[in-house]
């Protein structure tokens, strides 16, 4: 059963994105891909887990990609705290950490994908468009996680 954050959007609706990384360069190449999608709307960019946070629920973002590893508050606890306040946003963790114990526990922590940052952009799209649809999304590289 999918967590009640992984639902899915309101179908044929722009889907709003923040993006949460603390190095600007992600941040700015991530937000120039997204913009160029049709249906994607990049509404805000957060450089720590606390700003995620406070963003998060003034922005009111479909989806939120996450950082896993960022200074003040990790991705693991601004995804927990994310939910809390706002349980029908979509978390997708960014991560450089190919490990199935990082996957796992972002997972818990109610993120409904982990995408590796090695990835490309396409990689990122089929992730927001398998969250959208209340599915979870795994990077290739990642072993099965199993639930």
């Amino acid at each position: 059963m999918a967590r009640d954050g992984c639902q899915g959007n309101h179908e044929g609706f722009m889907t709003r994105v923040l993006i949460a990384d603390d190095h600007a360069a992600v941040r700015h190449s991530l937000t120039q891909a997204l913009r160029s999608e049709p249906d994607l709307e990049v509404v805000g960019e957060a450089p720590d887990g606390r700003s995620a946070v406070r963003l998060a629920k003034e922005l009111e973002p479909d989806v939120v990609f996450m950082d896993v590893v960022m200074p003040s508050l990790s991705g693991f606890e601004a995804t927990r705290q994310i939910l809390e306040q706002c349980p029908r946003v979509r978390v997708i963790a960014l991560s450089v950490h190919a490990s199935k114990a990082y996957a796992s526990e972002m997972l818990k922590a109610g993120a409904c994908a982990y995408v590796l940052k090695d990835g490309d952009v396409q990689e990122l799209l089929d992730a927001v468009e398998a969250v959208a649809h209340g599915q979870t999304y795994l990077s290739p590289g990642i072993a099965r996680y199993d639930a």
